[in-house]
């Protein structure tokens, strides 16, 4: 929404609302708590009547459980040790490189590692110590899946398609216009996301569908679906632990009407709040999602407990192309469905992660009316520090969402684009990108489809269409860091895998959150007005000869 990202596009360019403390803040409140209480009538449902897995749930809940054996507590303390290790060294390499920052394209992020054409085209390893940490952890697939979209993108469509600069698109546009180059850029890597994520949306959907019919099918002849102030039918042999677990989830209760009507009281507050922030997003716009946005949120809850996948993005891509053609681009329509995202993103995420977190509870013997609580108490907090966090990046980094910056903020460009795309439909696509769109698109699908007809074993072989759209914005630096620390467990799991399983995550996050803390203090220095010493520039020979004759050397 913002004018930084507004001004690289020559559509709509004056629509935009520049980021505020007060109106994020009071934003963030009336719309993140409507998914907690949306979810909590059926918690019951899914976690004890479908008994659905919640992989992540659960994997936290045997992690908890693990740290309260006498094994897993020396483990935890040797863990705890080796990220506070690797934290310092992240933090101390972040101070380190910031004394060579002192001017655009200064430092060892800039370093043309595979030389000064590749540079151009974003092939290089930039020296981050979070993506190399984020590297470790995804799978090996998740980081082939991102170079593979960066080599295909930047390495070979990009180049060829801006040798038809002044067939297929003017050539003296602004290196921002969606009608040049740029438009490729985003609408292709849009066309893969969307591929992927509706995908994936109707596949978890379908699954949703047919396990509550089979489900409501095998219960009683009343047909009476379960809620959290009906008790379940007995169930035999059943074990002990079994038995306690249910016994705790089910003694400590949330009233189904406090849970109605607390969605109803925050709805009514939303409604009329929300017009006052964004008043293109008019207050029958509103009361439209939060009619469907329940059955919506208990989709996602239902299906990340089945795979483990929260779809919000996808939702949230559902209600701006609704909300923003409705709304019509003459009536503010980009903003309007920029923001009906936020509020559909909000409901539907905070949905899923309450009913992990439920799981989660329900294997550690937590009250859920704790969770539920803490959940609260968390939200409302986030409310706060998460707009205090992005408003000091925001402040310090005047390039915050610029192409080519340190934070390019990929994503908000992608989602504007979409905005924009849902408004004023496929005429602001340039020449032959529409056809190149539904190609992808229908890549996208096809790839997923062969990885559900392979199978488990095979299908980790296949790469991951979300994931190679990513670099098709921002380009492949990145994935060369990510495929960098891919490489490093991979080397580690073959020189002692017990050793790499256990430590692996320690080392990644202690890399992640060094590097993420040290920008707290630079956002600072960058406020202050301290600037680096030295600016660290690579030149190629031609360039350096020039400067030298410039300067008499």
């Amino acid at each position: 929404m913002s004018e930084i990202v507004a001004k690289q596009l020559t559509e709509d360019s004056d629509a935009f609302k520049n980021p505020s403390l007060s109106w994020m803040i009071g934003f963030l409140f009336v719309v993140s708590f409507l998914g907690l209480f949306s979810v909590v009538p059926l918690r019951k449902v899914m976690i004890i009547d479908f008994k659905l897995t919640y992989p992540s749930g659960t994997a936290t809940a045997h992690l908890i459980n693990s740290f309260h054996t006498p094994a897993g507590a020396k483990l935890a303390k040797k863990q705890v040790r080796v990220v506070g290790k690797f934290f310092s060294f992240s933090f101390l390499w972040g101070f380190f490189q910031w004394f060579y920052t002192a001017g655009d394209g200064c430092g060892f992020a800039e370093f043309p590692s595979l030389g000064l054409k590749a540079h151009e085209n974003r092939f290089f390893f930039d020296f981050s110590a979070t993506y190399v940490g984020v590297g470790m952890i995804c799978p090996y697939i998740i980081n082939i899946s991102v170079l593979l979209g960066g080599i295909l993108s930047w390495g070979l469509m990009w180049p060829l398609i801006d040798t038809k600069k002044g067939d297929w698109y003017p050539a003296d546009l602004k290196p921002g216009s969606l009608h040049g180059l740029q438009g490729y850029k985003v609408f292709i890597a849009t066309a893969l996301i969307l591929g992927d994520g509706l995908y994936n949306f109707f596949k978890v959907l379908s699954r949703t569908l047919a396990a509550l019919f089979f489900q409501l099918r095998g219960r009683d002849a009343t047909g009476a679906l379960p809620v959290a102030d009906r008790s379940s039918p007995e169930t035999s042999r059943i074990s002990y632990d079994e038995q306690r677990r249910t016994h705790l989830f089910l003694k400590y209760q949330i009233p189904t009407w406090f849970a109605v009507a607390g969605y109803v009281t925050i709805a009514a507050i939303s409604t009329t709040t929300v017009p006052h922030i964004f008043p293109e997003l008019k207050w029958y716009y509103i009361l439209v999602i939060y009619i469907f946005a329940p059955a919506l949120a208990f989709c996602n809850a239902y299906g990340c407990g089945l795979t483990d996948w929260s779809l919000a993005s996808t939702y949230g891509t559902l209600a701006f192309f609704v909300i923003g053609a409705w709304a019509g681009a003459s009536h503010g329509g980009v903003l309007a469905g920029l923001a009906a995202c936020g509020v559909m993103m909000n409901i539907v995420s905070t949905a899923s992660d309450l009913s992990q977190d439920f799981k989660t509870g329900y294997l550690t013997l937590s009250s859920p009316r704790s969770m539920f609580v803490s959940q609260l108490i968390g939200t409302a907090m986030g409310c706060i520090i998460s707009p205090c966090v992005f408003w000091l990046f925001f402040k310090a980094f005047k390039d915050l969402g610029t192409p080519g910056s340190q934070y390019p903020a990929p994503y908000a460009t992608i989602f504007r684009n979409m905005a924009i795309l849902g408004v004023e439909g496929f005429s602001s696509l340039p020449k032959n990108c529409l056809y190149l769109c539904y190609w992808f698109f229908g890549a996208a699908i096809l790839i997923n489809l062969i990885k559900d007809v392979l199978g488990k074993k095979r299908a980790r072989f296949i790469p991951n269409p979300m994931a190679m759209a990513i670099p098709f914005y921002i380009g492949t630096y990145f994935a060369i860091d990510m495929c960098v620390g891919s490489l490093i467990l991979f080397i580690w799991e073959r020189i002692d895998k017990a050793k790499a399983d256990a430590f692996g995550p320690a080392v990644a996050s202690g890399l992640i959150c060094g590097d993420g803390i040290w920008t707290l203090p630079s956002s600072i220095l960058a406020l202050a007005g301290v600037k680096p010493p030295i600016c660290m520039k690579f030149l190629s020979r031609r360039t350096n000869a020039e400067v030298d004759a410039f300067l008499g050397l």
